[in-house]
């Protein structure tokens, strides 16, 4: 018994070496990849690709299937998104993301995610050329048509929606296939 026990483990030692190996050389392969939500986010994939294997941010990936946005984030882009973690939906009110994913609200869900986007690829240093440029502060025209503020707090890049709520991207410059995502801890509103 000790005997099987002691032949298990080293199998599944042997395979979690083997898989780890075999990931860390595939990551050495493509320059500029970033860990987000203990994923590797491969650069020559698109935003979805990457965005379905983050544990940070199965809410988010939820609400773009609902929302039918899937193919747009496919696309071509390039896009600029601003990618709320699952602790970023669970600020919301009680009930929002649950209301919000009824196929009756799609629409309204469509909003909100547009409102995390912005056409064209801007890395971090862009946007603080924007800020700088602004004396402190930039305004973007996001994808949903509505405007969304960008400023600096430290070193920090910090996003105001029209009601004044502040949302602070905590992982810049995540480049993908078809633009970049930054990761953010609080999930903007367009105005609702």
């Amino acid at each position: 018994m000790k005997t099987k026990n002691l032949i298990s483990s080293l199998m599944l030692a042997i395979a979690l070496v083997f898989s780890t190996t075999v990931m860390a050389q595939n990551m050495k392969k493509e320059k500029g990849i970033k860990m987000v939500g203990e994923a590797p986010m491969y650069p020559s994939k698109d935003i979805v690709s990457n965005a379905v294997n983050s544990k940070d941010h199965t809410t988010l990936v939820a609400a773009v299937k609902a929302a039918g946005l899937v193919e747009t984030l496919q696309g071509d882009g390039p896009f600029t998104v601003f990618a709320p973690t699952n602790a970023a939906f669970e600020k919301l009110p009680e009930g929002t993301v649950a209301t919000l994913l009824k196929p009756e609200n799609k629409s309204k869900l469509q909003s909100v995610l547009t409102y995390h986007v912005l056409a064209g690829k801007y890395s971090a240093k862009d946007i603080m050329k924007a800020i700088k440029k602004g004396d402190g502060k930039a305004m973007f025209k996001t994808v949903n048509g509505a405007k969304l503020w960008a400023m600096m707090d430290g070193d920090s890049v910090v996003l105001k929606d029209s009601a004044g709520n502040m949302s602070k991207v905590t992982i810049a410059d995540v480049n993908q296939s078809n633009g970049v995502i930054h990761v953010v801890d609080t999930v903007v509103l367009p105005g609702m």
